[in-house]
């Protein structure tokens, strides 16, 4: 059987333009010979619509959008992602042939952990599907349905499939693709069957979608990856024969079986589906998929979250505050790379504060990129603030209130032009200032989306030092890179007056966001204990500053946002206590 593996970038909403790509896709798939092409999970409506599942009128689009869909297929069998509303709502596959759709599996396992609140839109389906597509018994899962040993992939092999199709939609974090490959070629072995992993890509608010979609044989292993972070159509010729003779003289399977739930599966066969003889069929473009190193995964992963953000919503340019400083720089750099120079803006907001190296360093990074750039002085703003309204500076914190403010006007400025030209305005702070509430509310926190919001200050540096490298020339600039990090909001300032060295504080930083230590076992690790109570406490302390701070892409396995659900008001123990 010849399968083609649909990785899309589907638009959250556009009932209309996703079924446009998926009949493209289909077309594609069509004339490279395909008998069975499969699209990503909830791929008609796009990935998670969250609280559109809630609206019944969006659920009725969605089913009148599957119908419109079916009558677009002849005699090759598509699998589909959709919601289903029947007596509940669920997270469903959709087989469709010949202008019908001629069954529905409804996915069974619900994740309700880190991203995903399925437990809050889908009811569980009750049994597994089984459907024998020119010759081949296929089993069809959707994403969480093979994360368990026992689950429903094994009943359908029960059911006799000798091949199962799992249709995805798996957020990206770092280094996750490799989880996913290993846990795949395990179900594979496991159920002695062929497994065809399907997943999207694109951007979606802070989640990212890299694909990595898959073929794997129990025995060969991997036998055909798809790319990542780009759509594409990867079609193999699948061939099950000696799976079923290998699970009669190797019946592991039947141990294995013994621990999976006892589910009923439905087992149909579509009339009238046959494989042309290999010969007669259209020849096999090979897909290459090259292993990316970290650094390249993080950047396709920034570029692709800012880039459909951008598009998604409507937006033609961008905006951003401009320092001079590393964080700027990146977000400057990464704009570019995503948008093309000509669609991005710096602001350049000086005060008496700025010094002549930062800007040295944004004039060159604006040549560098190719962006434009406006300046306006903040000094005469401030000074006017101080004769009207001096009295509101008066207090214990004055001397704090003072360097907000001048973030505040900055932050003004750029809102302002954003609201007269309809630019995006893009924040530039890190995972290490939001951390510990290094960070102005309404001032450098002001804007619509934050692309490097999960990216610990030493990962800027790092990611930054790459794009120059891989760029072969100075992206952004060596004193940029070089200088001591500075919010310049005062004479001589410097980050370490406010936080520990970065080098020190990441590493404390990511085992309590992270990995989840406890005070006592990061002690343990030989980080300084008092240091490490008082990064908790800052961080505990800030979440009322996370909540206003503007979405951002997530990287890491716990991200600021729906990663991180820390309620604001608890009560926090003295240091020392």
């Amino acid at each position: 059987m010849r399968i083609a593996l649909a990785q899309i970038n589907t638009t959250l909403g556009d009932l209309d333009g996703n079924r446009g790509l998926i009949i493209a896709r289909l077309r594609e798939a069509e004339a490279a010979g395909a008998d069975l092409v499969c699209f990503p999970e909830l791929s008609l409506c796009g990935y998670p619509p969250e609280d559109l599942l809630l609206k019944r009128d969006f659920l009725a689009d969605c089913s009148s959008a599957l119908r419109e869909l079916a009558r677009e297929v002849d005699d090759v069998a598509v699998v589909v992602g959709t919601p289903q509303f029947a007596e509940d709502v669920f997270n469903a596959a959709a087989v469709l042939y010949r202008g019908a759709v001629v069954a529905m599996y409804r996915k069974r396992f619900l994740p309700n952990y880190g991203v995903f609140d399925e437990n809050r839109y889908f009811a569980p389906g009750e049994e597994g599907l089984v459907v024998k597509i020119s010759g081949a018994w296929v089993g069809i899962t959707v994403c969480e349905d093979i994360w368990y040993p026992g689950g429903p992939l094994e009943s359908e092999v029960a059911g006799g499939a000798e091949l199962v199709v799992n249709i995805s939609a798996s957020p990206y974090q770092r280094g996750k693709q490799e989880t996913r490959e290993k846990l795949v070629e395990s179900r594979a072995v496991d159920a002695t069957a062929l497994v065809a992993y399907v997943s999207c890509v694109g951007g979606q608010d802070e989640l990212v979608f890299d694909g990595g979609s898959m073929i794997v044989h129990p025995r060969e292993g991997i036998i055909a990856r798809a790319p990542r972070f780009e759509e594409c159509v990867l079609v193999h010729d699948v061939d099950t024969s000696g799976l079923l003779s290998r699970r009669m003289t190797e019946p592991t399977h039947r141990y294995v079986k013994t621990g999976a739930l006892p589910v009923p599966t439905r087992v149909l066969e579509l009339e009238g589906q046959g494989s042309p003889p290999a010969g007669e069929r259209p020849p096999i473009k090979r897909m290459e998929a090259p292993e990316l190193r970290d650094e390249e995964e993080v950047l396709r992963a920034l570029l692709q979250g800012l880039s459909d953000y951008v598009r998604k919503n409507g937006f033609t340019q961008v905006l951003f505050g401009i320092s001079g400083g590393i964080d700027s720089a990146l977000t400057a750099a990464l704009a570019a790379m995503a948008l093309g120079p000509e669609r991005v803006h710096g602001v350049f907001l000086p005060s008496r504060f700025t010094s002549p190296l930062s800007r040295e360093g944004t004039l060159s990074l604006v040549e560098a990129l190719g962006i434009s750039l406006e300046t306006y002085d903040i000094d005469e703003i401030l000074e006017s603030y101080l004769g009207h309204a001096a009295g509101s500076l008066r207090g214990a914190g004055e001397e704090l209130a003072l360097e907000n403010l001048q973030a505040r006007i900055r932050g003004n400025v750029l809102m302002s032009i954003s609201n007269s030209r309809g630019w995006l305005v893009l924040a530039t702070g890190n995972k290490s200032e939001l951390s510990m509430g290094y960070c102005t509310l309404y001032g450098d926190m002001a804007g619509g989306y934050a692309v490097i919001k999960d990216l610990l200050k030493c990962e800027v540096y790092r990611l930054s030092r790459y794009i120059n490298e891989r760029e072969g020339r100075e992206v952004i600039p060596a004193a940029i890179l070089e200088r001591e990090p500075s919010a310049e909001l005062r004479e001589g300032q410097r980050d370490t007056d406010s936080l520990p060295p970065y080098e020190m504080l990441d590493p404390i930083l990511e085992d309590y966001i992270e990995n989840g230590l406890t005070v006592a076992e990061m002690a343990a690790k030989g980080y300084d204990r008092g240091l490490v109570e008082e990064v908790v406490r800052r961080v505990d302390a800030n979440e009322y500053k996370r909540r206003q701070a503007p979405v951002g892409i997530k990287i890491t396995p716990r991200a600021f946002g729906r990663d991180w659900r820390l309620p604001i008001s608890i009560h926090r123990p003295r240091a020392g206590t």
